[in-house]
């Protein structure tokens, strides 16, 4: 059994969360769930980043300390992801100790090294990116490009990450391992980033008192990129006290996550040379997202155009707006979010294909059948669009494209319908020419089902029962699983109400 480690980026807790935070994380909660029907041992990892400058002004804004505002909010979004069926094996905040343990331990790596070097910066700081510019890194007016306010202008005694001294190593560890971070144009920004020349950057803060002490030095608190990006190896035991942590750390890294392309410097670049310093090989890859736009312009507090996903799955429930998060959109590229949007997809691929499909299939087999599926046939025609299915969904998913893996599915949805329309069989008579009909639509729903699943999960189960078959789809295991032939007849098929009514 392979094991595979699958992040998120973690969340800051200044705002709820938004469209934005779920899109990444539903994306990680698909690709997830494909692996567990491959069969690979899956560690699925999602958190809070409760730490830095921008929480301690939130908190002191709303008159409390910083421990309980992250308390009141952190929780937020644990709630949403059960809402819309996250299947996270973990959820880290990085005010436990577990992370503040493993931070500790990456910092003194680094340190010993040699790698931290105590220095003055003076200099541009965006407050809200938590991120040191130059002059010709901003926009005219001394404005963050991301952020579009005015940065502000810092001096003060730092420990800096001497990142210059990595940019032979990190251009050859990417030589060594080509296609590490997917799309391909996204893997080319962080190369020409690191080619465009390294600047060392800020690991801690002085003026700063809400984060986790340098463990030599504990005038300064450890700034963001070093508390935040541990993360992703203090949860799976990184620096942990007991003796099965450095094990559990060793079985599990590296692993891959999934970044919006706004961080692509910090995780691309500065995290693997933190990682070398401290004599830890990188993640194993990247899928880097792009953004979901709401009127052309990234979702954020100060333009007011967050969307709250549960209001959303209010309307169109949470399958219905897991597919269009999954569907909507070739991962990597950005997104325009319409309302007018998520409802014509809906009422297209959900309510029209596979909604019919079902409905249609548990009809006949009521009137035609007496509501007992027929077996598939070895030679169906429809076995053909099954397999090419599978292999397109196969490969979507390995290329991190759910969009391209859910295409190919309803590729054998589409051909089903149109089967079932080439033969009619509501209009012929009960006898083995309905059965060899139905048997093969029935298989087709079947495997459906199984490729389906990562998507709208609840969806697949309520076909995968209505079909009489027995257990949980999640059980089940590809390829074998999705071979045509597996719908074994003598089943009972339930109509039930529709699985998507029309918006």
């Amino acid at each position: 059994m392979s094991r595979y480690f699958l992040t998120t980026p973690i969340y800051y807790v200044t705002a709820k969360p938004h469209l934005g935070h779920a899109y990444t994380t539903i994306i990680g909660d698909a690709i997830a769930r494909w692996h567990r029907l491959l069969g690979d041992d899956v560690h699925f990892l999602t958190g809070t980043d409760e730490h830095g400058q921008k929480v301690q002004d939130y908190a002191d804004a709303a008159g409390k300390t910083p421990q309980e505002f992250v308390d009141e909010i952190a929780p937020l979004y644990e709630q949403a992801w059960q809402r819309l069926g996250i299947s996270h094996d973990d959820f880290i905040r990085t005010t436990e100790q577990r992370h503040k343990a493993g931070v500790a331990e990456l910092l003194k790596r680094c340190y010993d090294a040699g790698d931290i070097e105590l220095d003055v910066y003076k200099g541009k700081y965006c407050v809200a990116c938590e991120e040191y510019y130059t002059d010709d890194e901003l926009d005219p007016g001394d404005l963050c490009k991301i952020h579009k306010r005015p940065v502000e202008y810092y001096e003060e005694e730092n420990y800096f990450f001497r990142l210059s001294r990595f940019q032979d190593r990190l251009l050859a560890w990417y030589a060594a391992h080509p296609g590490a971070i997917q799309p391909e144009f996204r893997g080319n920004e962080a190369l020409g980033l690191i080619k465009g020349g390294l600047r060392d950057f800020s690991v801690s803060r002085t003026s700063l008192k809400w984060g986790i002490p340098l463990p030599w030095d504990s005038k300064h608190v450890a700034y963001v990129w070093f508390d935040a990006l541990s993360n992703y190896i203090t949860a799976i035991g990184f620096g942990g006290p007991d003796a099965g942590d450095a094990e559990r750390f060793e079985s599990w890294w590296p692993g891959t996550h999934l970044i919006g392309k706004d961080i692509i410097r910090h995780h691309c670049v500065y995290w693997p040379a933190m990682l070398m310093s401290a004599g830890i090989e990188p993640p194993a890859g990247w899928a880097v997202g792009g953004w979901l736009l709401v009127g052309g312009e990234k979702m954020s507090k100060t333009s007011g155009n967050v969307v709250n996903p549960l209001e959303l799955i209010d309307d169109i429930g949470v399958d219905g707006f897991r597919y269009y998060v999954l569907a909507e959109t070739a991962y990597g590229q950005d997104g325009d979010f319409t309302y007018e949007g998520l409802i014509s997809r809906y009422n297209s691929d959900l309510a029209n294909n596979l909604g019919n499909l079902l409905s249609r299939v548990a009809t006949v087999v009521g009137k035609k059948c007496e509501g007992v599926g027929p077996a598939s046939r070895a030679d169906s025609p429809l076995a053909a669009a099954a397999a090419a299915a599978l292999d397109g969904a196969t490969e979507g998913w390995a290329a991190m494209q759910p969009s391209r893996a859910l295409d190919a599915t309803w590729q054998l949805i589409r051909a089903t319908n149109a089967y079932l329309e080439a033969n009619e069989p509501w209009k012929t008579e009960p006898g083995p020419a309905v059965d060899a009909v139905m048997g093969d639509a029935l298989e087709a729903l079947r495997i459906v089902c199984l490729l389906a699943s990562p998507a709208v999960p609840a969806t697949c189960q309520t076909i995968w029962e209505r079909l009489g078959l027995p257990g949980q789809v999640a059980d089940q295991r590809l390829p074998e699983g999705a071979r045509w032939g597996g719908y074994p007849g003598g089943l009972t098929v339930t109509k039930g109400d529709p699985l998507f009514p029309r918006r």
